[in-house]
């Protein structure tokens, strides 16, 4: 191992003693050899970092989670990114990545169970704050005329980069509507009804500009575009549909709406044959 070699794996062990410092996952001691601070000073070093650390977690979380934020309010919410921060921290250092794990987080936290939808809105909440970093696509659809002279079974529709489909037993287009679009009068009527009756939802997340959009889909519609997104040729995606899918309104929505980028040649089953 060369000099430098040596300079950069010393100092990226010191490195990762201070973040376990930091998410307390140790205790400090292992850093007192690499400080020249006293035992006072760096523990409220330490401690002035971690306070930030949880701060920026918090503020990252709230802006990828606004929905979640919004039902559980400023305190709670504070409390899970610092949880969450201790327990899952970052793996890179775009804090607009970090949370990707919240969503099991909440459905494993039992003081979280009056709550019983909060972890299905946070994939949502996650699903669209990805899709706003997904790759940008505008180019006229391609191949849109092999729908009328090839087999399903020999294509694969492609959708926008960042479509994300999301199933739940709860309403969850319906709470995410009454925190996000602007009503007149009691806007959470709507979310109090739909859970009362115990609706499912299904969601389709996609990106129109610079904007992340949702709707709602039926089962049917919702089973076949996650299979399209797996992804699975067309006569799959229709098998995976169910016999109640309608796939001509399904094209014409997506037509409308900008999810579908490509109809392509699906790769054959048996390439060697």
């Amino acid at each position: 191992m060369t000099v430098p070699m040596l300079d950069e794996a010393i100092e990226a062990h010191r490195q990762q003693l201070l973040l376990r410092a930091l998410w307390r996952r140790t205790d400090d001691a292992p850093l007192a050899p690499w400080l020249r601070e006293s035992p006072a000073r760096r523990a409220q070093g330490l401690g002035a970092y971690r306070a930030n650390g949880v701060a920026l977690a918090a503020r990252a979380l709230a802006a990828a989670y606004p929905t979640v934020a919004a039902l559980v309010g400023d305190e709670a919410m504070t409390a899970i990114a610092a949880l969450h921060w201790q327990r899952c921290p970052p793996a890179c250092g775009d804090l607009a990545q970090f949370g990707a794990a919240l969503p099991e987080a909440l459905a494993a936290d039992e003081r979280l169970a009056e709550l019983p939808y909060l972890a299905d809105v946070a994939r949502l909440d996650w699903a669209l704050h990805r899709c706003e970093a997904a790759a940008d696509h505008d180019p006229p659809i391609a191949g849109l005329a092999r729908l009328g002279d090839h087999d399903p079974a020999a294509l694969r529709l492609h959708l926008r980069p960042g479509t994300a489909v999301i199933e739940s037993c709860w309403p969850i287009v319906t709470i995410w509507r009454a925190h996000h679009d602007a009503a007149e009068g009691d806007r959470f009527a709507a979310p109090r009804d739909a859970l009362a009756r115990a609706e499912a939802e299904a969601a389709i997340v996609w990106r129109r500009g610079f904007r992340a959009l949702v709707e709602a889909l039926t089962p049917a519609q919702a089973r076949f575009t996650a299979a399209l997104l797996a992804p699975l040729d067309l006569a799959a995606a229709l098998d995976a549909a169910g016999a109640d899918f309608a796939f001509e309104p399904w094209l014409l929505r997506a037509l409308r709406d900008g999810w579908l980028t490509a109809v392509i040649a699906a790769p054959s089953p048996n390439p060697g044959a």
